[in-house]
């Protein structure tokens, strides 16, 4: 999707609007009124040019080897009618080259001035053209003595980051809401910062919203001061972390250091499902070192959330999806929760490192899952997660199948595969298979404790690897090989796949109903979400009339758990069973989760004459997706936005 320039030209005239920034305080500064257009050392950066350091982020504009933002402080208010976030950013500089220019990320900002600490206007650029993936560099020229800088500007209605809903679109259907999403390169629409992973900031906020409307952030401090809400967060983050959410929330305690946060209609029903939280964390603090955030607290968000979770430090974000009732999926905030230590702690440098990211994560969920749950929960979840892995893999082109992943002059997102998850946690459990799990819990310790708050590349673990557990045992390293899993395509076959033996009962049941045994009479008492699923990916084609009697059995149309009931409605959807029509438009309608969306769409798509039908909901439904689900459905649907006869969505 193609966004109309958001961001000021210098030169139109000037690059300067005659408005005023204000401070971190809220009070004004000195009018930033309009300045000539820089010279051409300054503006020669356009849009869509690499960055002049080529071991840089290639997603990113910034030139941290030259001038480092490491702190900042916003001041924001929300505007729900007009769907736009106003005030100003104020960076605290480490200036290493005196004479190079901040250089910033921006997309779809509307940049109002720039001054330095006294106040007094900077000149800066942006230029007209943007980049598709990367936005506009906001390049700001310094003084010998600049230590802040501070930026005017204000949101566009369609920030990428920034999903604005009606009291509609949420659980409670009482009051709107927003929240942002700016993993990987999204928060650049929201704030104008140095929109990398490999530059860490420390950040405070105050944020200012309707009467009634809760703002929260995923911040170590909270408090109040007069009309605005305040937020602090003094451990070091890349920028995809800082997130704020806003809307009718409260929150129930489950420990001392974790709640959950939501609207009032589901909010003690999270805290039932999450009951288990502090078991979580404590079991991750035991394997692999001291929780180092504080607080630990989950937000669940309205449907349209585009992903399960999201690990924002101190507040995880999550899809209300995962309340079933029977803390059948709390997985995913095992997995969230394992961020604390795999992505929030320890970064990916680049976008080309997220298996650092994810597949240590996936690792680290799966032993808390262990931890808590026990063996036969972990193992069926493994199981299905490399089957999914292994099918995933038979779709993607071999450069995508790699975990060291070149992304170069594409959108990170087409990173975010199984690959990194699964095949990276495959990795590590290869290692555990080999080291034993002793040594492996010793060396991931070591590399959180000694990596702790910096963001770090392939390169960084593959020398730490070599020297803290490879070269202690060079007859166990001979059995790795090592460049195998990250650098080449596919799964290789020393994957380690359990089997779990609760899947024995799915497999004998399935076998029982090929023979002819009734769906009712089959021995399903006491499954568990893993094994249901076992079950809907083995059923052989089967006709519509077994479908019908299946869900008399188990039904399956009404289930109230998201992931059985998507299976089932892909499942339908393909095999012709036409009594799930209505509940998967309902589903598709009420639900953004991209995990979701895509197979569904997909299943479709793929069925006589289900283009047009997957149209004419997509249309409906669309403008409850975030940009994110948007993004992927255009593309995979041919959808392209109409546009009125002024050019204008």
């Amino acid at each position: 999707m193609k966004n109309p320039p958001r961001c000021p030209a210098a030169g139109a005239p000037d690059g300067v609007a005659p408005s005023a920034a204000r401070g971190y305080n809220g009070r004004m500064r000195t009018p930033l009124w309009p300045l000539a257009p820089l010279a051409c050392l300054l503006a020669c950066q356009g849009a869509g040019t690499p960055p002049m350091n080529a071991s840089a982020d290639t997603h990113s504009f910034a030139r941290p080897d030259q001038v480092r933002s490491t702190h900042l402080a916003l001041d924001l208010t929300l505007d729900f009618d007009a769907k736009v976030a106003s005030g100003s950013v104020t960076h605290t500089l480490d200036r290493r080259d005196p004479a190079a220019p901040l250089v910033l990320d921006t997309n779809q900002l509307t940049i109002e001035g720039v001054a330095d600490q006294r106040g007094e206007a900077l000149p800066w650029t942006c230029p007209e053209a943007a980049d598709e993936f990367l936005g506009r560099p906001l390049t700001v020229a310094l003084r010998p003595d600049t230590t802040t800088v501070t930026i005017g500007y204000r949101t566009s209605p369609l920030a990428e980051a920034m999903q604005w809903l009606a009291p509609e679109q949420t659980n409670g259907k009482q009051a709107p809401f927003l929240f942002t999403q700016g993993q990987a390169i999204l928060t650049r629409s929201w704030i104008p910062l140095q929109d990398s992973p490999a530059v860490r900031v420390t950040w405070q906020a105050r944020v200012r919203a309707p009467s009634g409307l809760v703002p929260v952030m995923s911040a170590g401090q909270r408090g109040r001061d007069g009309d605005a809400y305040t937020f602090a967060m003094d451990r070091a983050v890349p920028s995809y972390l800082i997130a704020l959410a806003c809307g009718d929330l409260t929150s129930r305690d489950i420990s001392d250091r974790c709640a959950v946060w939501a609207e009032p209609s589901i909010v003690d029903a999270a805290a039932r499902e999450l009951g288990d939280m502090e078991q979580m964390v404590q079991a991750c603090e035991q394997l692999f070192g001291p929780y180092r955030w504080g607080r630990y607290d989950v937000l669940f968000l309205p449907p349209s959330f585009p992903f399960g979770g999201m690990e924002n430090p101190t507040l995880t974000f999550a899809t209300p999806t995962i309340l079933a009732g029977d803390k059948s999926l709390v997985a995913l905030i095992a997995h969230e929760l394992a961020h604390s230590w795999s992505g929030n702690l320890v970064t990916n440098a680049t976008w080309r490192d997220f298996w650092l990211n994810e597949g240590f994560t996936v690792h680290l969920e799966q032993r808390i899952m262990e931890h808590v749950y026990g063996q036969d929960r972990a193992q069926m979840e493994i199981a299905l997660g490399m089957k999914g892995l292994q099918e995933e893999l038979a779709g993607l082109p071999a450069a995508d199948q790699v975990l060291h992943i070149d992304l170069t002059g594409r959108n990170p997102d087409d990173g975010m595969t199984a690959v990194a998850y699964d095949k990276g946690a495959a990795f590590l459990r290869r290692l555990e298979q080999v080291f034993g799990r002793a040594r492996m819990d010793a060396f991931l310790r070591a590399w959180f404790d000694e990596h702790a708050f910096q963001s770090v590349t392939t390169a960084t673990f593959v020398e730490f690897l070599e020297r803290r557990l490879l070269a202690k045992d060079p007859a166990a390293a001979a059995q790795v090989d090592v460049a195998r899993w990250i650098e080449q395509a596919g799964l290789p076959e020393d994957a380690p796949i359990p089997d779990s033996p609760l899947f024995r009962a799915v497999d004998d049941a399935l076998a029982a109903l090929r023979s002819g045994e009734a769906p009712g009479e089959l021995a399903t008492d006491g499954w568990t979400t893993p094994q249901w699923l076992r079950f809907l990916a083995g059923l052989d084609e089967p006709s519509a009339q077994v479908l019908a009697a299946l869900d008399r059995a188990f039904r399956f149309t009404q289930s109230g758990n998201s992931e059985i009931l998507c299976a089932w409605l892909d499942l339908s959807t393909r095999r012709g069973y036409h009594a799930v029509d209505r509940r998967l438009e309902l589903f598709l309608m009420t639900v953004g989760r991209r995990k979701f969306l895509k197979p569904l769409y997909q299943a479709l798509l793929d069925t006589e004459g289900g283009k047009a039908r997957a149209l004419d909901i997509y249309r409906r439904a669309r403008p409850r997706y975030h940009a994110v689900s948007q993004h992927t459905l255009d593309a995979m649907l041919g959808f392209e936005e109409k546009t009125d006869a002024g050019g204008g969505r």
